[in-house]
């Protein structure tokens, strides 16, 4: 994966009802978890939003814009810019299993607008322990 200056956070619409987005923020400010892949050096930027509700089509228009947006005010190419969909999406965990349309949401972003995409966040100890206990899946 080239080096990134920007990455999107994509949370589960559901989900962020009642989730502030506190750990995906801070593994992304620590770089921990998901974002373990990126120095602490690193100058980067994030922008958070989310899949735009079942069956998560509206993650296509909301990145389409901001790649369109970004490149005509910044000079930011696709390849500069990784989405990384929650961990409230990707995997079974208290708030619920992982999203019905995963698969659905992966062609959207990668076979549809060429973006490279990571599948985690933030990874819960409590949630670890379950899914290693066989409570949640993987």
């Amino acid at each position: 994966m080239k080096e990134k200056s920007y990455i999107a956070i994509v949370q589960c619409d559901i989900v962020k009802e009642r989730c502030s987005g506190y750990r995906c923020e801070k593994a992304f400010f620590d770089r921990t978890d998901g974002f373990a892949r990126y120095s602490k050096d690193m100058e980067l930027r994030s922008i958070y939003m989310t899949c735009g509700g079942c069956c998560g089509r509206g993650i296509h228009r909301k990145l389409d814009e901001l790649t369109r947006s970004i490149k005509e005010k910044e000079g930011i190419e696709k390849d500069q810019i990784a989405v990384h969909f929650s961990s409230c999406i990707t995997k079974d965990n208290y708030h619920a299993p992982p999203c019905p349309h995963l698969d659905y949401l992966k062609t959207l972003v990668v076979d549809k607008l060429g973006l490279d995409l990571c599948e985690e966040t933030s990874i819960s100890n409590m949630s670890e322990k379950l899914r290693q206990k066989g409570i949640y899946a993987s």
